[in-house]
């Protein structure tokens, strides 16, 4: 069933009908009684509209993304492109497979896209202000927001002559602040402070040079599945330890991320890759320096562990900024605290020393997980 609003059904009904919604609302009281109660009122609206022939969404047609409910099917969505991911393939105890994202919006909205498979490779072809027209896609809710999946039976024409989209001015979420220890799996963007406490040897794997997808070595030579017999490129990932006083946590920078973090260039990083000793100074000039971080949380199902996967990087965070965004949160709290009852505050907890920062997670705990199944989708 396709989660629509009950004041989007009853708009709908009124604009193919010319009921008022008083007229309306009478229906779905009578219907609520007649079902004794054993019904929603969307549920009710639903069987209203059926019965006066009124379709809330026509099958494949073109939709404005403020319309896009979960559950809807067959959808056709022309939009323009604001943001593209990179390409990623993932392998499961079930499944692997290729994966991408692409963020789009019209003049109503935006939504994410996500690509499997043959269309995931779609996304090397992608720049920001591309037209997309999307047909046979399907929605679905991922974590309070719909998303689009366009899946190998679905359409993805990039460019289509004559259309052009009106698109609201898109301005990039901001991270939300938070305490190491407040991270839950579920914050697609959040930003840490802390000390850099740990670092791995960075990891280089293949790639091909021309879609950038992870390639392998077989019969004397690296293949892409497009592009046949290939000379490999290569991108690399880097994993540390940061610790804020609250909690520590493992933070995942792939190849953007790692070259903003080291302040190098991929010519300076690739020099690693032959020489890892040469890495061993790098290593230990980041201990003990204070970064800020933002990212997706992720859960790491095999060490069943939160984990944080970096978008941004600021290596030298500016303090009197940081401490001036910090009095602004903490005069918020004091104001909130003084609109608090006399007997409420009396039940409050007292104030929380920080703790002495927490030891890393031990070396049994800290190894490099596999690299093929760091390779999903984390965007």
């Amino acid at each position: 069933m396709i989660n629509m609003p009950l004041p989007q059904i009853k708009q709908r009904i009124s604009q193919k009908t010319g009921l008022s919604e008083e007229e309306l609302n009478e229906k779905i009281k009578a219907k609520l009684k007649q079902l004794s109660g054993l019904i929603s009122e969307e549920g009710a609206a639903h069987i209203i509209a059926n019965e006066l022939g009124v379709k809330l969404f026509d099958v494949g047609e073109k939709l404005q993304i403020k319309n896009i409910l979960s559950g809807m099917r067959n959808v056709e969505l022309v939009a323009k492109v604001l943001q593209v991911y990179e390409l990623r393939e993932f392998k499961t105890e079930k499944h692997q497979g290729k994966v991408s994202n692409m963020l789009v919006g019209d003049d109503t909205g935006m939504i994410r896209v996500v690509m499997w498979h043959n269309q995931a490779e779609l996304v090397n072809q992608l720049k920001e202000g591309d037209i997309v027209k999307i047909s046979g896609g399907y929605v679905r809710e991922n974590q309070g927001r719909n998303e689009i999946h366009v899946g190998d039976t679905a359409k993805l024409i990039i460019n289509p002559p004559g259309v052009e989209v009106e698109v609201k001015p898109y301005t990039p979420p901001t991270a939300v602040k938070k305490n190491i220890s407040e991270i839950q799996e579920t914050d697609a963007n959040v930003e840490v402070l802390a000390t850099i406490v740990q670092v791995f040897d960075l990891n280089f794997f293949e790639v091909c040079p021309e879609c950038k997808k992870r390639i392998r070595y077989k019969d004397e030579g690296f293949f892409c599945p497009t592009h046949s017999k290939v000379e490999p490129d290569f991108n690399y990932v880097l994993n540390l330890y940061l610790d804020d006083g609250s909690d520590n946590i493992r933070v995942v920078f792939w190849s953007q991320q790692v070259e903003q973090l080291l302040d190098m260039d991929k010519s300076q990083i690739m020099t690693f890759k032959d020489d890892p000793s040469k890495f061993e100074p790098l290593k230990t000039e980041l201990l003990g320096n204070i970064i800020k971080v933002s990212g997706k949380a992720n859960k790491n199902q095999n060490f069943d562990r939160i984990e944080l996967v970096a978008n941004n990087v600021d290596r030298k965070p500016d303090p009197d900024e940081e401490i001036r965004k910090l009095k602004q949160e903490a005069d918020k709290v004091v104001g909130q605290e003084e609109e608090k009852p006399i007997e409420e505050e009396k039940k409050s907890e007292p104030a929380k020393v920080t703790p002495e920062v927490k030891p890393a997670a031990s070396s049994d705990n800290l190894e490099d997980i596999d690299l093929d199944k760091e390779l999903m989708d984390i965007e």
